[in-house]
């Protein structure tokens, strides 16, 4: 019988060997939890939930809504902040290197706290959700140009030049040659920083916006449960971020992405 835990060089594994192996892997992790919180003393609890279930769904939801808005403005900004890196007006140029570089050096609560209480103060944005959403596009933004910008460097140059020849406009040839090859370089980078916006949100809560992180915050300081709080907070944000990472492998192989 062949062993279903190793495979050999080239070999992929079968579903059900991938299965076999994910449970194993998943019972291995919760027993090693299981036997880190008994050795702790500490007691799992959730009998929470009931009580603040509707708290928890609004969080939830705002979480949702941030995430979703701030993705499609950081996806858009990420857009024209690429095609300004290889603007020809040089001073438009230097303003999305600059952008870009200020704010991947930068951490994201310095980010928030200068964008909310200064910039947001000076120009009348109170609203912190909106305020949230603008300042989750702008970090995002900044790393999904770049990620647009490699994976346009890595086009490979014939068959721009191929379609140069053939007398194609540069939107012509961006439409039609680049954008499919960028779509299959990019997508595994982007699913990535969707899922860390869905994360980043949770920093969000220092300007007190209500969403998921601050509600547990919120309800773990009136149960001092803290530990169950937390715990269900990290399996909301998977119930997140997991489908995401799914469908981004579903496109990766009707695409034919290869590494």
């Amino acid at each position: 019988m062949r062993n279903p835990f190793i495979i050999q060089a080239g070999q992929e594994p079968t579903a059900a060997v991938r299965a076999l192996n994910y449970l194993v892997v998943c019972v291995v992790v919760v027993a090693i939890a299981g036997a880190s919180l008994a050795a702790a003393g500490i007691t799992l609890s959730f009998d929470f939930v009931v009580q603040y279930r509707q708290r928890i769904w609004d969080g939830f939801c705002m979480t949702v809504w941030l995430s979703v808005c701030s993705l499609v403005g950081s996806l858009v900004l990420g857009i024209v902040v690429a095609l300004g890196s290889r603007c020809r007006f040089l001073p438009a140029r230097s303003l999305c290197d600059l952008y870009v570089k200020i704010i991947r050096g930068t951490p994201l609560i310095a980010q928030i706290y200068f964008f909310y209480y200064i910039i947001g103060t000076a120009w009348g944005v109170q609203n912190k959700v909106v305020a949230g959403i603008i300042i989750l596009s702008l970090f995002a933004g900044a790393y999904i140009a770049e990620i647009i910008r490699a994976g346009y460097e890595s086009l490979p140059k014939g068959p721009l030049e191929a379609a140069r020849a053939l007398g194609l406009t540069n939107w012509q040839m961006g439409i039609s040659v680049a954008l499919p090859q960028m779509v299959t370089r990019t997508l595994p980078a982007l699913t990535g920083q969707f899922a860390s916006i869905i994360k980043d949100s949770s920093l969000l809560s220092v300007i007190a916006v209500i969403e998921l992180t601050q509600t547990m915050r919120e309800i773990s300081a009136t149960n001092y449960n803290f530990f169950g709080c937390f715990l269900l907070l990290g399996a909301l944000y998977l119930c997140l971020t997991l489908p995401i990472m799914f469908v981004s492998r579903i496109f990766e192989r009707r695409l034919s992405y290869e590494s």
